[in-house]
């Protein structure tokens, strides 16, 4: 193929052995990462990745390999091959789960973040000079125009004639109406820029935080002595909401969990005070992105944090989507345990410190919504 990246190091040898697995499937489809990547609708990058071991991908990409191969040869999945591949599937991600592991993932979304700040800053900078010179240029228009005016409007006086538009003046008038509209455009999209860094520079302090919370887990406040908040976990998969029980069990909240966007908002309306929700992307009948949207318009539920669960990968495009639609963190299938206590364990903190201040003798640190 000539495409695939050399396999990562310092791999463990189960996902070494996953990798290895996936590239000889994925050569027998004779088709390069780059075009397998965009008939699919993900990132090519991350799907490299995939395939040299760095990144676990979630069992759907392994399943969309091997049927894509069956179809390929003129063939069927057997049973044996799908329970083959899951093994070593579930080997890696029982290997790759750890501290370690998850400081890696939250240090990608951290690095994401930032350069989606930086890159917002230089924007608005560029926009910002854009708009000044725009600014100065109409100001030497009023100047221009007020002097001709007045030139005009005494010659015509002492002529004793009615003042009319002269040419000259109206195309002043039509470059600064020109200038004018161009300035209402540069100024909104100056506002998106800096909306766009600040919700970034928002999600590296969060990021930070669950950094914090994976390297020194016992450096987070004790729960106080109150009700802690609940936590919704939202999949149409019963083993996803079977895992991520088994794995959030450990925080002492109540979680609720349901099976699809509907029965979310019903729950939303039965109970209150959660400090988070953790979302499946993809959902029959109504998906997390509208989902998030019906949430986001309610008063009552609008400032509960969303991170979104996604198999699509943690790609530019439906980042973008995600956090348009109200949600405020990532976390990929099949999620790592640690990144995911990290993350509820930081939103839970929040929450706790919104309802009662931070605790005696901390800063009070950014909020992350």
């Amino acid at each position: 193929m000539g495409e695939l990246r050399p396999l990562g190091e310092d791999l463990t040898q189960e996902s070494r052995a996953l990798a290895q697995a996936l590239r000889e499937l994925f050569e027998g489809l004779d088709v390069s990462v780059r075009r397998y990547a965009a008939r699919h609708r993900r990132d090519p990058g991350t799907f490299s990745r995939y395939l040299n071991g760095t990144r676990l991908p979630p069992w759907e990409v392994i399943m969309g390999i091997m049927t894509d191969l069956a179809e390929h040869r003129g063939t069927t999945v057997t049973p044996e091959a799908i329970e083959f591949i899951r093994g070593l599937h579930g080997s890696a991600f029982d290997s790759s789960s750890s501290p370690k592991h998850a400081v890696e993932i939250i240090e990608q979304q951290l690095a994401d973040a930032d350069h989606v700040s930086r890159r917002s800053s230089v924007r608005g900078d560029i926009l910002g000079d854009a708009l000044l010179e725009r600014q100065n240029r109409i100001a030497n228009l009023e100047v221009r125009l007020s002097q001709m005016e007045a030139a005009l409007t005494a010659e015509r006086e002492r002529a004793g004639q009615l003042a009319s538009a002269h040419p000259d003046v109206s195309e002043l008038r039509g470059e600064r109406d020109v200038l004018r509209q161009e300035v209402t455009r540069l100024g909104n999209e100056l506002q998106a820029a800096h909306e766009q860094r600040d919700a970034a520079e928002a999600r590296c302090d969060l990021l930070e935080r669950q950094l914090a919370a994976v390297e020194h887990p016992a450096a987070l406040p004790a729960a106080p002595p109150l009700r802690m908040p609940k936590v919704l976990v939202v999949d149409d998969q019963p083993d996803n909401l079977l895992a991520m029980t088994a794995v959030l069990e450990t925080l002492d909240q109540e979680l609720v969990t349901v099976s699809s966007g509907r029965d979310a908002l019903k729950a939303l309306l039965h109970h209150d005070d959660f400090a988070v929700i953790i979302m499946d992307v993809q959902m029959p009948e109504m998906d997390g992105y509208e989902t998030a949207a019906h949430i986001k318009r309610r008063a009552r539920n609008r400032d509960v944090p969303i991170i979104f669960l996604t198999a699509m990968g943690v790609d530019p495009e439906h980042t973008a989507r995600g956090y348009a639609a109200g949600a405020v963190d990532y976390i990929s299938k099949p999620f790592d345990p640690w990144a995911l206590r990290a993350k509820v364990a930081v939103f839970t903190e929040i929450h706790l410190e919104r309802r009662i201040g931070p605790p005696e003798g901390t800063a009070s640190r950014p909020s992350s919504t």
